[in-house]
């Protein structure tokens, strides 16, 4: 100003031409909650503490690997239990170690390559403890998870693959806390939520109507769930082997009983199973194979030996969908953006739901009177298995019942409030009106261009509204008090595609 100038000269001023932009926030950033191998980086400790990675590589230096699933066998007496595997004319079914419940395990892992494996990139890891011989996964340390993101900004979804290790009562109360951490204390998250049980059919104890009853009714448009749980290929054969059976010694018996009542166990092949059976032996010796070249043996000769872990390893391939689906959140906003419904997209590494789905007993997935909304996942004869469903828990709304109205919103509003944070505190006047109405209006228009927002032209797609006897009266200004209505009109999905046929007179 002329007012500051003492000394003669010229003065260069330079004034901004343009508003400050607004910065898209990413979208697509999970936060998962669960157990892990190990929780330090280079010595510093990382348990309890949320942690960024990008990739599995950097999951396993900070986080370790795969736990040990182990496994029993027994005689199968229910007729009404299919049998894993039949040794002779017996069948057996085969059981976790100590399992309190058929799903006692650990899910992080494995979930987190289904998660890489599907599109996913940087995401967020909260590890609230190791593993234990016998999986001890409590409610309280996945609550106490979840209240550990509420002083990370950057994570959008919220992932908890162990909860599905509860029981049914402890992972709806986790699931809960889950929707109210995103849609009521952060607002600004959307929770991916499995079905417990959800690779059990809709008969007398139906898992589906459990989640709906006991799930209550807190900011379900927050968030979405997915049925059935999935056939996977992240367990390969080479991950199972000895360490996987709680007694080899009863393995070998169970081998050489077979055998012998077959006339195949030759002396070469009988010591080869007693040195199954010896756990002690000394590997180092020429008389001794090694338990490598011992599975690779059995694996080869003996059927029965191959068949029990390709039991395991189906059973350890049966994982809930949540994980995968965090993956495809992040694939299709990379791809097509956040307004995208994360549908109609085919999953990696998944042989096939772990139930089938027909078009009739997917209606109630998808509307039902009670509004809780389960996205389905189905297999389609040449397509392979799709995602089938798009829809928020809050499926009687108009206003949220899809995931990419809710998502958008959420990135739409988080984007604006982060770049009008650099205007607190300055004049409450017509300037710093104009120029929060540009900056929005240039975001949005660029939403627009993009096919976020829906409308022939950047009039009928949004508005933004600010200043005196517009949105603030002058008692709104004496309290320090700046209001911005923006109105915008998200794009939806074509969920119902109606075709019409008719027959017409014939013309000629």
């Amino acid at each position: 100003m002329a007012g500051a100038y003492k000394t003669p000269g010229v003065y260069i001023v330079e004034k901004n031409a343009f508003p400050n932009s607004v910065v898209e926030v990413a979208t697509a950033v999970p936060a998962f909650i669960g157990y892990t191998q190990v929780a330090e980086l280079k010595g510093s400790p990382l348990h309890k503490k949320p942690w960024r990675i990008t990739s599995l590589a950097e999951f396993k230096n900070a986080f370790g690997g795969a736990p040990l699933d182990q496994f029993e066998f027994a005689e199968n007496t229910d007729a009404n239990t299919p049998n894993d595997f039949k040794s002779g004319a017996t069948g057996y079914v085969l059981k976790r170690k100590n399992s309190k419940l058929d799903t006692q395990r650990y899910y992080l892992y494995r979930s987190l390559q289904l998660f890489f494996q599907n599109g996913g990139g940087p995401c967020y890891i909260v590890s609230v403890g190791g593993y234990a011989a016998e999986p001890d996964i409590k409610k309280s340390d996945l609550l106490e998870g979840i209240d550990l993101l509420l002083k990370e900004q950057e994570p959008t979804m919220v992932v908890i693959p162990d909860a599905m290790a509860l029981s049914a009562d402890e992972a709806i109360a986790v699931q809960q806390a889950t929707l109210l951490h995103c849609g009521a204390q952060m607002k600004n998250r959307f929770a991916v939520l499995d079905i417990h049980d959800g690779f059990r059919e809709r008969d007398t104890a139906d898992p589906v109507a459990a989640f709906r009853s006991d799930l209550g009714t807190t900011a379900l448009n927050y968030g979405a769930a997915y049925y059935p749980w999935l056939n996977t290929s992240i367990v390969e054969t080479a991950d199972v082997g000895f360490d996987s059976f709680v007694d080899r010694t009863k393995l070998k018996d169970l081998l050489v009983a077979e055998l012998t009542a077959a006339g195949t166990l030759s002396d070469d092949l009988k010591d080869i199973l007693n040195q199954v059976g010896d756990v002690n032996r000394d590997a180092s010796q020429k008389t001794y194979l090694s338990d490598d070249e011992l599975h690779k043996i059995l694996f080869s000769v003996v059927p029965t030996y191959a068949n029990i872990l390709l039991a395991m390893k189906r059973k350890l391939n049966l994982l809930p969908p949540a994980a995968a689906m965090a993956g495809v959140y992040t694939l299709v906003d990379n791809a097509r953006g956040v307004w995208k419904a994360p549908a109609n997209v085919s999953l990696a590494s998944v042989i096939s739901p772990a139930v089938n789905i027909t078009h009739q007993q997917q209606e109630d997935l998808n509307v039902t009177t009670a509004g809780k909304s389960v996205n389905a996942i189905r297999s389609f004869i040449g397509e392979g298995t799709l995602v089938w469903g798009a829809r928020t828990l809050d499926g009687n709304s108009l206003d949220w019942r899809y995931i990419n109205v809710r998502r958008t919103m959420i990135m739409i509003e988080e984007s604006l409030r982060l770049a009008t944070k650099a205007y607190v505190f300055e004049p409450n006047v017509s300037g710093t009106w104009v120029t929060i109405k540009g900056m929005a209006n240039n975001f949005l228009t660029s939403v627009w261009k993009r096919g976020g927002l829906a409308g022939a032209s950047p009039e009928d797609a949004f508005s933004v509204s600010v200043g005196l006897n517009e949105t603030m009266t002058p008692e709104d200004i004496l309290e320090g008090i700046l209001r911005v209505t923006i109105l915008v009109a998200v794009s939806r999905p074509a969920e119902f595609i109606e075709i019409t046929f008719q027959q017409q007179m014939q013309k000629s």
